[in-house]
């Protein structure tokens, strides 16, 4: 769609909503920061000593008649496979990234290496040992049957192993989704209610009362109903927004117009409103509440304090799939910047913290002066389909 100051389609049902706990994933990639070096460590030691424990009484009986010697250097090749198993992390890690069969290709091929070296290693390591420190080693089984029963035991500990590679990264990344989420639906709830509290501002409804009243006393009823029916249906769309859900940007935007279309009744011809956005770009999901702040920014600060027509305009469009955002306004004369205020700084700030939170480094918020205009410019990241990877 391409719309300059005319009629945004009727705010669609809130069937289109997604739901943010479930859309957030679609913005935060698996990171390798969920899967640290010290965790691992840990779980490999402390899986291996307990392997250890349970075949010690196996390894004691084998070298029941040689002492506690041979226990001691048998028991040794534990290290070899603790060393194997953090090993097994580094494939572990770079997998993450990559799709769930690829990841299950790579990890079952490193734990049955990882089976196969630990068998080699001991049958090398028995060999070894026989002949330069004992020849009672020589007496122990070493060929095929022995073999085949070490890389099985090996494998089902490697996997283990891996497996706690897996849940450990899971939990991490659980925990750091569930934050996020519950941080952006704090910021979410707290944007709602500053913007209901601008609504229902006595100032703000003053000012669209006094608006309505005056088109009744010239007799220019038509527009006095059109206002008051712009001022009802901007309320109402407001209170019933859930700024939590990810809605279609059309959507937003024709909150954002009901707004204009009742300021642009009480400033008349110094409101001068174009908006354009493309069809790909109206279907993208947004934040609730992201663009109406900016848009009441602009009327805020450059129009309200200005004497002399104000443009204001809204770009939306899509560039290279990401979704592009646009809100700017001429600067009334001889006036300072408008972040430079505490009202639009926080206003603008919590703009910024709400995409940090909702979609980290993948968003930005920049603003700038120039030309004699104000301009506010939101980058969001592009949609990724749930059918893409898969949701936890």
């Amino acid at each position: 769609m391409n719309m300059m100051t005319g009629q945004i389609a009727p705010a669609t049902a809130r069937g289109h909503a997604a739901s943010l706990k479930k859309r957030l994933a679609v913005f935060m990639p698996p990171s390798s920061r969920h899967a640290p070096w010290t965790s691992a460590i840990q779980m490999t030691i402390a899986l291996w000593l307990f392997v250890l424990l349970i075949f010690l009484p196996v390894i004691s009986q084998r070298h029941a008649q040689n002492g506690w010697t041979n226990v001691m250097l048998d028991s040794s090749t534990i290290l070899m496979s603790m060393s194997l198993g953090l090993l097994m992390f580094v494939p572990f890690k770079k997998s993450i990234a990559w799709s769930g069969p690829v990841q299950l290709l790579v990890r079952t091929l490193t734990v049955l290496a990882a089976a196969g070296m630990n068998t080699l290693c001991d049958l090398l390591f028995q060999a070894w040992i026989a002949d330069h420190v004992t020849q009672t080693w020589s007496t122990l089984p070493d060929d095929f049957r022995r073999a085949y029963s070490s890389t099985l035991n090996y494998t089902l500990v490697f996997g283990v192993n891996m497996m706690l590679f897996h849940v450990s990264y899971g939990r991490r990344a659980w925990v750091t989704q569930e934050l996020r989420v519950s941080e952006a639906n704090a910021m979410a709830q707290e944007a709602q209610l500053a913007a209901l509290r601008y609504q229902l501002n006595p100032h703000f409804l003053f000012n669209a009362l006094n608006s309505i009243s005056s088109l009744i006393i010239t007799n220019r009823n038509y527009d006095a109903e059109e206002m008051t029916q712009r001022l009802c249906a901007f309320l109402r769309g407001s209170i019933s927004l859930d700024a939590n859900e990810l809605i279609p940007l059309e959507d937003e935007l024709s909150l954002t117009q009901e707004y204009l279309e009742v300021e642009r009744v009480r400033f008349g011809e110094r409101l001068n409103i174009a908006l354009t956005c493309t069809d790909e770009a109206g279907s993208a999901l947004v934040p609730g509440l992201l663009v109406q702040p900016l848009v009441e920014n602009a009327v805020k600060h450059g129009v309200a304090r200005s004497t002399r027509p104000i443009a204001v305009t809204i770009d939306a469009r899509l560039d290279n799939g990401a979704l592009i955002i646009t809100v700017a306004n001429d600067l009334p004369v001889s006036t300072t910047v408008i972040g430079s205020s505490h009202s639009a700084g926080v206003g603008l700030a919590n703009i910024r913290r709400r995409l940090a939170v909702l979609f980290g480094d993948h968003a930005s918020f920049r603003t700038e002066e120039a030309d004699g205009r104000f301009t506010a410019t939101l980058r969001l990241p592009p949609r990724w389909d749930e059918a893409d990877r898969p949701m936890d």
